[in-house]
């Protein structure tokens, strides 16, 4: 039990975790026999199930913590991405979940490297895990860590092992079934304790009236200017978008799940139901960081939210529901990069080499992968007594450095009939090279570059802007070298014809030689 809770706070709590494992537990009866078993839950996910697998594993710690805390510094314009995603999640549906079920791929390396060869495919894979390991598993455990221990006090390192070691644990045994069906109580979960704290937080201070007549104009102005550093609109217009492509509709981290629905149908309305659901964390998470600011004016970002759980603002066993659902979002984003990873691992990298492998075997990599990121992860928890928030801030921004090369290779691969796999793979290096520098340059002292002109600017551009910037880059190197490759092929199929054709009318001046010879010989 949590020393610094109520009996019924840490009733609430176990509960929450006898529920989820017993949910994951009976979720993996007879799920784990087949590919489509183990790694696509059946393909057999009804539309309320994907709709809150994507919310669930789209909202995270890091979301409660950097919504409500970037909300309590800038306002209600840290709502732009979740209202973009929106947007994004209904094109996912209408436009790509079609022809993703239809190509009955496992995982998007796979669907793209079919089409444009092993390469494609091997890139996509090593960049995917990389980034889930760095960016999505690595900044959960960053925010988990961080909100359990300044809420409930506890050592970071033990309880960030527990949560990690439970969520390993219905993940390696039931695989996608148990993620998603656990990942609907946890939606559930979720938006309870979110909606208990934006109530109760509203409540202390009188209301939204008091948010209104509190807070500076310029935390509702949710249009900034093209040189604010934070939100320019040009970059929430041109470059979130970039992001948001990729993030929602070519990432195996979330694509996963609607390749586990029955149908298209069943894919359709569950991103609906996730667009419907991503419109409650812009009142709900961003609502608790403008209480803060009224509240506790000089508390700004990753505090903000824990000074509102760790107080006296929520009642007695109410804070044992929105800490439960600061758990929820803490395994439900952890047990689907768990998964998705371990599907790269076992479909992108063993079976290719592996062609004839039995489906049990591979299933039994796919455990055998989750078990290894599993112990990596609990590895990688020391190192966060060294992360402080602004690496975490960083973390954030990778996405902008490494998505649009992969955004552009999707959109150009499955709309341009005339991309090349050589296009898509030189687009595909240039662009994450380029996109490697600017994390590098990002990382290491300003000073040392200061004197240099071209990376000091490089490395000024705001990050948004940047992925605008590779995005176009990405896209011309692309386009070049698919019509250079397609050109050099036509020649090559042209130079080919003309050999034949030579050989054609050698062989036909031959046959008519010889038929004069005998005409002549029959003459005589």
């Amino acid at each position: 039990m949590i020393d610094n809770l109520t009996a019924q706070d840490n009733i609430f709590i176990l509960a929450y975790f006898v529920i989820v494992l017993f949910i994951g537990i009976i979720a993996s009866v007879g799920k784990d026999k087949t590919i489509n078993d183990y790694f696509l839950a059946g393909k057999n996910m009804g539309w309320v199930i994907v709709g809150t697998s994507l919310f669930a594993t789209n909202i995270s710690s890091e979301h409660i913590i950097g919504l409500a805390g970037a909300s309590s510094v800038h306002g209600l314009s840290v709502g732009y991405f979740e209202w973009i995603a929106v947007f994004i999640l209904i094109m996912l549906g209408w436009l790509f979940a079609p022809i993703f079920i239809k190509s009955d791929a496992v995982t998007m390396p796979q669907f793209l490297g079919r089409k444009y060869g092993d390469k494609v495919r091997s890139y996509l894979t090593a960049v995917s895990l990389a980034a889930y390991f760095f960016t999505k598993i690595g900044v959960t455990i960053i925010a988990g860590g961080y909100l359990l221990s300044k809420i409930l006090g506890l050592d970071l390192f033990t309880s960030a092992v527990f949560i990690v070691l439970l969520t390993g644990l219905y993940t390696v045994i039931g695989g996608l079934s148990s993620v998603m069906k656990t990942q609907l109580f946890q939606t559930v979960i979720l938006l309870t304790g979110s909606i208990l704290l934006a109530y109760f937080g509203l409540d202390k201070i009188g209301g939204v009236a008091t948010l209104v007549n509190k807070l500076p104009e310029s935390y509702f102005n949710v249009i900034k200017s093209t040189t604010d550093p934070d939100f320019p609109w040009t970059g929430i217009l041109f470059g979130a978008p970039i992001l948001g492509i990729w993030y929602w509709c070519t990432d195996q981290y979330i694509v996963q799940r609607i390749l586990a629905a029955k149908g298209i149908s069943d894919a359709r309305k569950g991103t609906f139901l996730a667009a419907f659901l991503k419109l409650v964390p812009v009142s709900l998470l961003i609502i608790p960081g403008l209480v803060v600011a009224v509240e506790f004016p000089n508390i700004k970002g990753d505090d903000a939210i824990t000074y509102l759980i760790s107080g006296d603002l929520l009642p007695v066993g109410i804070k044992g529901i929105v800490i439960a659902g600061i758990f929820a979002a803490f395994m439900s984003s952890l047990s689907s990069a768990f998964n998705s990873s371990a599907t790269l691992i076992a479909i992108d990298i063993f079976q290719p080499r592996k062609p004839h492998a039995a489906e049990s075997q591979v299933v039994l990599v796919g455990r055998l992968a989750t078990i290894l990121i599993v112990i990596l992860a609990i590895l990688f928890i020391p190192l966060l007594k060294i992360i402080n928030s602004q690496i975490y801030i960083y973390l954030q921004k990778l996405q902008a450095f490494i998505s649009p090369p992969i955004a552009s290779a999707f959109l150009f691969g499955i709309f341009w009939k005339k991309s090349s796999s050589k296009g898509l793979l030189w687009a595909l290096v240039i662009g994450g090279v380029i996109g490697f520098i600017r994390i590098i340059t990002s990382v290491i002292n300003p000073t040392l570059i200061e004197d240099l002109y071209v990376i000091n600017y490089f490395n000024t551009i705001h990050y948004l802007h940047f992925a605008v910037i590779l995005f176009f880059i990405s896209s011309a190197v692309l386009v070049a070298v698919s019509r250079y490759d397609n050109r050099m092929k036509k020649n090559l199929i042209f130079e080919n014809e003309n050999i034949n054709n030579d050989q054609d009318d050698f062989e036909t001046e031959s046959l008519n030689q010889e038929k004069e010879k005998l005409e002549i010989s029959e003459h005589k």
